[in-house]
């Protein structure tokens, strides 16, 4: 089974942003489908380097989040302009 860890990072973004139950959904559907190629399509994630993922929880926001072994660690939550800048400063 894998695990999900939520960084403080991304639980603020979360809260501030009015979008826990979204959010909650989209976690829950990552631990049943993270690692099954055909349930990826459904929840629309995408290498964006190594270990490096997203997934979207909607058209215009998305879930950054590195995987390790058995667990997803999410980090970042935000709209494309958030995200290109969250990844600028990450390299």
């Amino acid at each position: 089974m894998i695990s999900v860890e939520l960084s403080r990072r991304f639980k603020r973004i979360v809260r501030g942003s009015g979008r826990e139950s979204e959010v909650s959904a989209t976690l829950k559907w990552m631990v049943e489908g993270f690692g099954k190629p055909h349930a990826h399509s459904r929840l629309a994630i995408r290498k964006l380097g190594k270990h490096l993922y997203e997934c979207r929880t909607g058209l215009g926001w998305r879930l950054i989040f590195a995987a390790r072994k058995g667990a997803l660690i999410f980090d970042f939550a935000g709209d494309h302009d958030g995200v290109q800048s969250y990844l600028r400063n990450k390299r």
